[in-house]
């Protein structure tokens, strides 16, 4: 008891250090394991909440200020707590001085960072809005020494890695060399081939190829209710939002993502849409969500007007899903069904680049990058039921044309290379 008052205030000072290092260690867990839709639900709550989104907005900034006061305060701890055990073996209480040193690396190690993360993890929303206000006035605090952190940041890359530099560009021989030699399964092999090469393709599809055409795209007009779903959630799992006139789509909603649909304004969990031109590349496109962190992107027109949407998950089954063209994703159909010996039907929004494949031929030049636009261009018109043409080596008839544009068209392959328009 004696030694326990001699040292009360090390003791207490250790107590306060391991409660600010929990504090941190917890921010930490809690913050960066908010998932997409709470952190669009705390740009529309409460003030705290609005603070850990824009705490969140600048995540490098964020993360050096926890992991630097998370440092300084472990350093301060262990330095007073080998004060102690030092004084303690001084007096010749060694057995007493290796306790105390095993029981506050026990104690740190649970206190500080397994409990507070455990708790954390578990209700990231809570613990997010408890810490924001504190965190960030450690963040502001910090502000004056960060340019020091980051010249010291650099000058140690350059003394320790002074020849660090960017690997070459990589070939899809090089991506198809390094799978055959980590996978010993041929059917997996050849699927993994598969998808390094959508991957590759990615940089020569035009988004426009990839996008849900706005003809197909349910948009509401502020306020959005779930009521006005009509009990069915919109195909592409995002509810798109248009502005107050409803003129043009200005965000979207992840409503699948969303844990409470009871709210009368859906419209405050949307995330604004990035916006691309409709020549834009896919990886361009994946590359700019990535980036920008967002999920679903507006395909523009030379004119500014939306022609459609490109989601997330639209990219991503385009990568890893076979036969995941626009017919299977909206129409639920295939895209090229084969009918009967040498006879095809096709839907419009099939892309031209996919007709190639799947025929192995060399098209005309064209403008258009789907069937649809081929028709039109043949025809000079919007096409109709019965309308033909002949197009490179196909014979085309159109069987059946849609409210909303699709078309079905009966294909013929002769392998012929002529053009009618």
């Amino acid at each position: 008891m004696d030694l326990l008052f001699e040292f009360s205030h090390g003791l207490a000072a250790m107590g306060v250090l391991i409660f600010f290092s929990a504090f941190f260690s917890g921010s930490e867990a809690a913050l960066f394991y908010l998932k997409r839709a709470d952190r669009f639900a705390f740009r529309a709550g409460n003030p705290a909440q609005r603070l850990a989104a824009a705490l969140l907005d600048r995540p490098e900034r964020l993360l050096t200020a926890v992991l630097f006061w998370n440092l300084i305060i472990n350093i301060t701890y262990f330095a007073v707590a080998s004060i102690i055990e030092i004084q303690l073996d001084s007096r010749g209480h060694r057995t007493a001085a290796g306790l105390f040193g095993v029981t506050t690396l026990l104690a740190i190690i649970f206190f500080s960072e397994m409990l507070p993360k455990s708790l954390a993890v578990l209700y990231p929303r809570i613990f997010a809005a408890l810490v924001s206000f504190p965190l960030a006035i450690a963040m502001r605090m910090l502000t004056p020494a960060l340019p020091v952190i980051r010249a010291a940041n650099l000058v140690s890359r350059r003394l320790i890695w002074p020849r660090f530099s960017a690997e070459p560009y990589l070939e899809l021989k090089d991506l198809e060399r390094a799978v055959a030699l980590s996978v010993s399964d041929a059917r997996l092999l050849e699927q993994e081939h598969q998808t390094l090469r959508r991957i590759v393709a990615l940089s020569e599809s035009r988004v426009e190829e990839l996008m849900r055409p706005r003809t197909q795209c349910h948009a509401f007009r502020p306020p959005v209710t779930v009521d006005r779903l009509h009990g069915h959630l919109p195909p592409s799992g995002y509810l798109l939002v248009t502005d107050v006139r409803g003129d043009e789509i200005v965000s979207a909603v992840p409503i699948r993502s969303l844990s409470d649909l009871s709210t009368s304004h859906l419209e405050d969990y949307a995330e604004e849409l990035l916006y691309l031109p409709w020549c834009a590349t896919v990886d361009v496109a994946f590359d700019e969500m990535h980036r920008r962190d967002r999920e679903v992107a507006a395909i523009v027109d030379e004119h500014g007007t939306t022609i459609g949407i490109v989601t997330l998950d639209d990219v991503l089954e385009t990568i890893f899903s076979d036969g995941a063209g626009r017919s299977e994703r909206l129409l639920k159909r295939s895209g090229i069904r084969a009918t009967t010996p040498g006879v095809w039907q096709v839907t419009g929004m099939t892309s031209l680049r996919r007709l190639a494949q799947h025929f192995d031929v060399t098209l005309p030049l064209s403008k258009s990058v789907t069937v649809a636009g081929v028709l039109q261009e043949a025809l000079q018109r919007v096409p109709t039921t019965g309308d033909q043409c002949r197009w490179g080596p196909f014979r085309m008839r159109i069987l059946e044309t849609a409210q909303r544009g699709d078309l079905v068209v009966e294909l013929l392959y002769d392998g012929a290379e002529e053009t009618d328009a």
